[in-house]
């Protein structure tokens, strides 16, 4: 990929300067994606009845926080990417199989790859309502994406020490 400098007006001296781009769109990926795997071994780390049911002071279970996330991240992503909008469904009946929610969660993986390549630089800035009700930019939706799923992962984290199990350590995405 070719990072193109982003040019910025000076109105002191009156002059366009090029700077560089913070981050790559690649590397917003691998962050992502980083995020992604830390998540699944938090799943990997519930016992499977806790993982459908446990659940501390009113919050939903881990199992359906994890199918908030897998509501999002393709389907917002695709919109992101192709243009088209889907409703936001988090009810995907995976019964009472972690291994289905895992093996869902690989599978969003790989498609949250395949999508990110349809996403040219220059689209990042657009403005977007996502799932049609949430106004933004393309960044900032995929922002949301990952803050929402940092958000879940802190409430699996509770569970997990409530339940007496250490969570893998968060820096180690």
């Amino acid at each position: 990929m070719i990072i193109k400098p982003i040019n910025a007006y000076n109105p002191m001296n009156k002059t366009l300067t090029q700077h560089a781009p913070v981050i790559t769109s690649a590397q917003l990926l691998e962050h992502w994606q980083g995020h992604r795997n830390l998540t699944r071994r938090v799943i990997e780390a519930f016992p499977e009845k806790e993982f459908f049911e446990f659940s501390i002071g009113g919050m939903r279970p881990c199992a359906a926080l994890v199918q908030e996330l897998l509501a999002i991240a393709v389907p917002g992503l695709r919109q992101l990417a192709t243009g088209e909008t889907e409703e936001l469904n988090e009810h995907l009946n995976p019964g009472n199989s972690k291994a289905k929610l895992l093996a869902l969660w690989d599978e969003a993986t790989d498609e949250l790859n395949r999508l990110w390549a349809l996403i040219p630089e220059e689209k990042f800035q657009q403005k977007v309502v996502t799932f049609g009700q949430y106004e933004g930019t393309v960044w900032s939706s995929i922002f949301y994406f990952i803050d929402n799923e940092i958000h879940h992962r802190g409430q699996a984290y509770v569970y997990l020490r409530a339940l007496g199990i250490e969570p893998p350590h968060f820096w180690e995405r």
